[in-house]
């Protein structure tokens, strides 16, 4: 008989601080449904006290979500417990997380504190945490960099106050599997009171080891592990909630564990992270990358003609990544259009269909071959997570090495129409500008990405840009098989964002202030 390791998701707290992974409450709602599906034990939404959108973020998917638990993460001290405690009051299932640093590098350069001021502040602080939340988890920071006795005494301490959840982080990646698992057991095997909690481990890559040593954490008596969705994170990431999930669920003869993941979920949450982000995972990504189960040798190709167990270890279905094939086209309808997104994982209201169908009828119009991935970029390019305040309506650009690059652009607000037009460095750039003096928002592109969903000449064009918009950096996406549509879509997209938060901000406002 198995038994059950929790998955503690943080995909939307420790993945959203990668650099460019940022996401509005819109896009993180999305996410945290998409990780409920999954049917993760454990999202870690937000850290409350670092900003009022983290706070609002935490507050809004702690009041959503139905069955998962919703943890907030805060260091160990009242101000921070309290703004974390306030935003998953209304969950169904709250958790408080508290963690301060534990290794002797960190006390002395960074919290300036002695070992035995941290063990007074975390005691106070799992006390404090208990009081506001029936669930408390605990970590120590660099917890592997950290003296073996104090981070027992420490544990120890913690579990006396109240806390149920101990997370022994390698929080910088350094540890090795042949030195994580030792240390695991032998610190745990110093807790007295080690039958009263669940341990936990949290590994980040910089090595790339992240899930060897998360792996090894569950056979050295973890039954949590903290993870991420493509294992994006700081600096190299985190361990990847997807090969850490596949691993148990593939070697089970060797590693006697499971969790209640849906696999079936597994690529659609890869894809949803990639579509909000922008952080792509590269081709040959284990288990969601667009090679996992793709074969070009002549050999492996025989092999898996003959038996897909001779070079694949795992169904594609079983992760639910669909196989490119041509299954529609520009005469099929709404009905047959729903049917395969059924098929591919979607359950589509009206509403939604309705959108959807605009959109393929358009890629239809204009491409051959209609993809499973085609289909999929559709659903999430073209339901949005935010009202569009513009739309555009018309895109011309011209340009070359012999003449200044120049674009027209309509857009329309309402029922009002506007048309500009602009020089720029460049069609795309050009376009860009455009929209700027139609919306009046000034917009700097700060990273332009193209990538192809499906392969030919006609392939389906996925562009994702980061538009710096009054200091503050927005995502934007779409997709078409003419790249400058696209890219005018996509810099809107990114702009309607600009312009929907100023309008919240505006409506948050006092009176008193707005009129100031």
């Amino acid at each position: 008989m198995s038994e059950k390791v929790y998955v503690f998701d943080t995909t939307l707290r420790d993945g959203e601080q990668s650099p460019g992974c940022s996401m509005n409450l819109e896009e993180k709602l999305k996410m945290a449904r998409q990780l409920e599906r999954l049917n993760v034990d454990v999202i870690e939404a937000g850290f409350p006290i670092a900003s009022e959108g983290d706070f609002e973020a935490v507050q809004a998917i702690a009041a959503e979500m139905k069955k998962t638990t919703v943890a907030a993460l805060a260091r160990a001290n009242g101000k921070d417990i309290e703004r974390a405690g306030e935003a998953v009051k209304e969950a169904k299932n709250p958790r408080i997380h508290t963690f301060i640093a534990t290794s002797d590098i960190h006390l002395e350069y960074k919290l300036r504190k002695s070992r035995s001021e941290v063990l007074k502040q975390s005691v106070e602080a799992v006390r404090m945490a208990r009081n506001l939340c029936k669930e408390v988890e605990f970590s120590a920071e660099d917890a592997t960099r950290s003296d073996i006795d104090y981070l027992a005494e420490l544990f120890e301490a913690a579990i006396e106050e109240g806390a149920t959840i101990i997370n022994i982080p390698d929080t910088v990646g350094y540890a090795i599997p042949s030195e994580y698992g030792p240390f695991l057991q032998n610190l745990i095997a110093k807790i007295s009171n080690r039958d009263q909690a669940v341990f936990s481990c949290h590994c980040h890559d910089d090595l790339g080891l992240a899930v060897a040593n998360s792996l090894v954490g569950i056979g050295s008596g973890c039954r949590q592990v903290e993870c991420t969705v493509n294992g994006i994170g700081e600096r190299a990431g985190n361990a990847s909630l997807e090969e850490i999930v596949m691993a148990l669920h593939t070697k089970r003869e060797v590693l006697p564990y499971h969790t209640d993941i849906v696999t079936e979920e597994i690529y659609k949450s890869s894809r949803l992270l990639s579509n909000l982000t922008g952080a792509f995972v590269q081709s040959n990504k284990a288990i969601v990358g667009k090679n996992a189960f793709a074969h070009e040798a002549g050999i492996h190709q025989d092999g898996v003609l003959k038996n897909a167990l001779t070079y694949e270890i795992m169904t594609p279905q079983t992760v639910g990544l669909p196989r490119s094939t041509l299954v529609m086209g520009k005469h099929s309808g709404r009905h047959a259009l729903q049917k395969k997104y059924q098929e591919l994982g979607y359950d589509l209201n009206k509403e939604d269909l309705e959108r959807a169908y605009f959109f393929f009828t358009k890629l239809a119009d204009r491409k051959k071959e209609i993809y499973d991935e085609d289909l999929i970029t559709i659903i999430q390019d073209g339901i949005k997570t935010i009202p569009d305040t513009y739309k555009l309506k018309y895109v011309h650009a011209a340009g070359g090495n012999q003449e200044m690059a120049c674009a027209v652009v309509k857009l329309q607000q309402g029922e009002e129409v506007f048309v500009e037009s602009a020089y720029g460095d460049g069609p795309v750039d050009s376009a860009c500008r455009a929209i700027d003096r139609i919306t009046g928002m000034r917009g700097h592109l700060l990273d332009y990405r193209v990538s192809s969903v499906t392969r030919g000449k006609d392939a389906l064009g996925e562009v994702f840009v980061h538009v710096s918009v009054a200091e503050r950096s927005y995502t934007g996406k779409a997709a078409s098989v003419d790249i400058i549509d696209a890219s005018a879509r996509a810099y809107l997209n990114a702009v309607n964002k600009a312009v929907y938060e100023k309008k919240k901000e505006q409506e948050r406002e006092p009176p008193e202030a707005a009129s100031a």
